[in-house]
């Protein structure tokens, strides 16, 4: 008579441990090329929306700068006497600083609140939730774009001929970028933490305008004051970006390099440790917004 054998059960099961992954690995940053379609139509749809029911369109993207110039020019050059850098009109002096200003500006708002303006993607589908800050960054280079034609056409108008600095533009832009985004990451973090942070976000940004050289020079602030000043990440944006297309640079002041490189430093900083900060608080965000 022939009986049915019970499998015998393995002695030494295989054990799986999973562990968290540590260093650079545990940011994905990979994910954000597998998912580089979402990014370019997460960034279209954002510059579609800007201007979705709008009478003027992408002119605000003119506009809006043109005014801010208009208002630094009175207030600055006017009212204060703050002469511009190497003799140049104070309304192109100061238009070429609220250009890489409004990039950063922009960027720095849009990202510090799309966690909360994408809510209704974040609690559907899986994507790497740090493409949503990115691509509201990247959408502020179409603004950027259209803007640098009017600065274009100022320095025809005033004569001033483009320097070989125009080719370190590409960089400045970057700095611009990262700037943005590693305040953005922190921002947008918080943002789902403390809706406070919608609303000390405006006023933050309007103070960094006046605590940054777009209305003014560097020169204008005490040597003694510069370094710590130079922490400000918008200062080696906008000298830079001033020196790209202008030529000038600050007088009476530390040299433009210590000024960009102090301001890199920082704006690294800031990316490098927003990256880990949104990593971290990630796996929350579904839950909290």
């Amino acid at each position: 008579m022939m009986t049915e054998s019970t499998p015998t059960p393995k002695t030494n099961p295989e054990v799986v441990f999973l562990r968290p992954s540590r260093g650079w690995s545990a940011l994905n940053l990979r994910d954000i090329w597998v998912y580089r379609e979402l990014v370019y139509f997460l960034t279209w749809r954002d510059i579609i929306v800007r201007y979705k029911q709008t009478v003027l369109g992408a002119s605000w993207a003119i506009i809006n700068p043109v005014i801010i110039m208009i208002v630094l020019q009175v207030v600055f050059g006017n009212f204060a006497g703050m002469e511009a850098e190497g003799g140049l009109p104070g309304p192109l002096f100061r238009f070429a600083a609220v250009l890489p200003w409004g990039l950063f500006s922009g960027a720095l708002g849009s990202a510090g609140k799309s966690m909360l303006t994408n809510r209704s993607i974040l609690t559907k589908i899986y994507f790497p939730r740090l493409i949503i800050p990115l691509s509201s960054v990247l959408s502020g280079l179409v603004d950027f774009g259209i803007s640098f034609l009017v600065l274009v056409g100022m320095l025809i108008f005033w004569g001033v001929k483009p320097t070989l600095g125009m080719l370190a533009l590409p960089l400045t832009v970057l700095l611009a970028l990262v700037s943005a985004l590693g305040l953005g990451l922190w921002f947008s973090a918080l943002n789902v933490l403390y809706r406070d942070v919608g609303y000390v976000l405006p006023v933050l940004t309007q103070l960094l305008l006046f605590i940054s050289p777009v209305g003014y020079s560097t020169s204008k602030v005490p040597v003694n004051l510069q370094y710590l000043y130079a922490m400000n990440p918008v200062v080696g944006v906008v000298e830079s970006f001033r020196w790209a297309t202008l030529g000038t640079v600050p007088s009476d002041s530390l040299p433009l390099a210590t000024l960009v490189t102090i301001s890199s430093v920082v704006a690294i900083t800031l990316l490098v440790s927003g990256l880990f900060y949104f990593r971290r608080m990630e796996r929350t965000f579904a839950d909290m917004v």
